[in-house]
């Protein structure tokens, strides 16, 4: 899937809880519905086989509840796209990541190869499973992780064995720390824990640019890493790093042998790519996220700026100059380069100025899931997931708290069928409308979000105050459930009455309108 992600570490968080966001955004032509439900240890499978992949894998027998926004149309599996479970921790999956073939050589993907001819006849061969995917990972991991280093864990071994069929980046989050894992090629992988006072920005490009080997192979303090990623390295030649005159680089040496010299290394220049297709789609996505987070940290706009829309070398992770909010996040991955001549929106600029690059906030977005841990909460009510459904610029947020058995109708009613009562096809049908007529539109929308935004904190601080006031902690679940879908439903009559507005706007501009009136 071509989505963004934006992860912020604690300690550059407004409230003091990590955060991972991420657009799932379906491919160009098509769109896939999504839907929000909340799997209870009951409803899980003990054996599970991708569709996709056609591979099966026995599950434990002891998962925790949690949260998933799958896909509406099962057609092409779960998908289930991002989630909290009842420890909570919190996971998104997938970004979908670059490679190039020298690490595609080296670790084929494990893709699925059909049968040839039926079974007993000459020439038969039998289907040959591929690895597993985006289409997989939450059901096969969330429910069974305490932590977010448990999530690397699992997922890492998972990858070793099962391999997968593309290269994907996946995040995991706890109270105290996100960790950013990378798939190399079909089994290997890469993982590495935010600076908790940095913000990370992933478009669908391989990010991580330095990675100290030695401390995946012993404390895993910051890095964690396949077991043999160092052979690897050192038997395909990936380590593209000069060094110093005499040094051997990676001779396959454990971290307690002789030769330590090539213990940091540029995974994105290892692993990754560097193309135009990445010049126009992926990096102008990161350079417009760090010039917002940070604006006056370099002159952005300058001739001779450090940092371009097609720069190689911006950084994975950055200290921002402030710290950062739910609406910071929603607000970046919401974005279209605004303020530049890269705005489809925007009169400035030329026809292929503002068509130039891949937006942030396209239209193709599924969903966006931003998944909060709040630390300095009781651990019954601690976890948000705030959730909006299509096209960012046009939608606001919906928060969930996570501790529930059950997620609001209007988040979890999605078909097939386009109805309003579903907050996933009345958030696409207002985006689709304003788009033709956005400048005479926006505000209206503008309006709607900030409104919206104000009425979420809100019922969360509302929410807050209830368990805070003394309830029962068995009775916590239902209120959380209740505050839900009493919010939802406030959110329910503040969209249907922005369609009204937006559907009243977009009829009297359409090109057929005349001014004089009948009779």
């Amino acid at each position: 899937m071509p989505c963004t992600t934006l992860l912020v570490g604690r300690k550059a968080s407004a409230d003091g809880s990590p955060i991972g966001a991420r657009t799932e955004d379906s491919s160009n032509g098509s769109f896939d519905p999504k839907r929000v439900v909340v799997v209870r240890p009951e409803d899980q499978p003990r054996t599970y086989t991708s569709v996709l992949g056609h591979r099966t894998i026995d599950l434990p027998d002891d998962p925790l509840r949690y949260t998933s926004v799958p896909n509406a149309l099962p057609d092409e599996g779960i998908w289930g796209c991002a989630g909290i479970n009842a420890a909570n921790v919190a996971m998104s999956a997938t970004e979908t990541l670059t490679s190039n073939p020298r690490v595609l050589g080296a670790d084929p993907l494990v893709e699925l190869v059909p049968a040839v001819g039926a079974e007993g006849e000459p020439g038969h061969r039998p289907e040959q499973p591929g690895g597993f995917g985006e289409e997989d990972f939450v059901t096969l991991v969330l429910p069974y992780i305490r932590s977010a280093r448990e999530g690397v864990e699992r997922l890492g071994a998972l990858l070793t064995e099962h391999g997968t069929y593309e290269m994907n980046g996946i995040a995991f989050s706890d109270a105290q720390d996100i960790w950013w894992l990378e798939t190399v090629g079909g089994h290997h992988w890469i993982a590495r824990r935010v600076p908790e006072d940095h913000y990370v920005t992933m478009p669908n490009q391989l990010g991580i640019d330095s990675f100290d080997l030695e401390d995946a192979e012993g404390a895993g303090r910051d890095h964690l890493a396949s077991p043999d990623l160092r052979d690897f390295l050192a038997t395909h030649h990936l380590d593209l790093t000069l060094r110093r005159s005499g040094s051997a680089g990676f001779s396959g040496a454990g971290p307690t042998g002789a030769d330590t010299a090539g213990s940091t290394f540029n995974p994105r220049e290892a692993f990754g790519s560097h193309s135009e297709h990445d010049h126009m789609y992926n990096t102008p996505r990161a350079w417009y996220m760090q010039r917002t987070l940070n604006p006056t940290s370099e002159d952005w706009d300058a001739p001779d700026a450090p940092h371009r829309p097609d720069s190689d070398d911006l950084p994975w992770s950055r200290r921002p100059e402030r710290k950062l909010t739910i609406e910071d996040v929603k607000d970046v991955l919401s974005s279209h380069y605004q303020g530049t001549v890269f705005d489809p929106y925007s009169p400035r600029g030329t026809d292929a100025e503002r068509r130039a690059f891949r937006p942030i906030g396209i239209n193709r977005h599924n969903a966006l899931a931003i998944l909060q841990i709040r630390p300095d909460l009781p651990e019954a009510s601690r976890a948000l997931q705030w959730i909006s459904f299509a096209s960012n610029p046009f939608n606001t947020l919906i928060p969930m708290f996570t501790n529930v058995d059950e997620a609001p109708a209007y988040l979890g009613t999605t078909t097939a069928e386009v109805s309003t009562d579903s907050f996933y096809w009345s958030s696409r049908l207002i985006a689709a409308l304003t788009d033709a007529h956005f400048a005479q539109i926006i505000p209206t929308i503008e309006r709607y979000q900030q409104k919206t935004l104000a009425l979420g904190h809100s019922a969360v601080h509302a929410a807050d105050e209830q368990v805070a006031a003394g309830a029962p902690e068995g009775s916590i679940p239902a209120l959380l459930a209740e505050a839900n879908t009493e919010f939802a439903e406030q959110i329910r009559t503040e969209t249907d009455q922005l369609l009204s507005s937006v559907l009243f706007t977009a009829s009297n501009l359409m090109t057929n309108r005349f001014s004089r009136s009948d009779g």
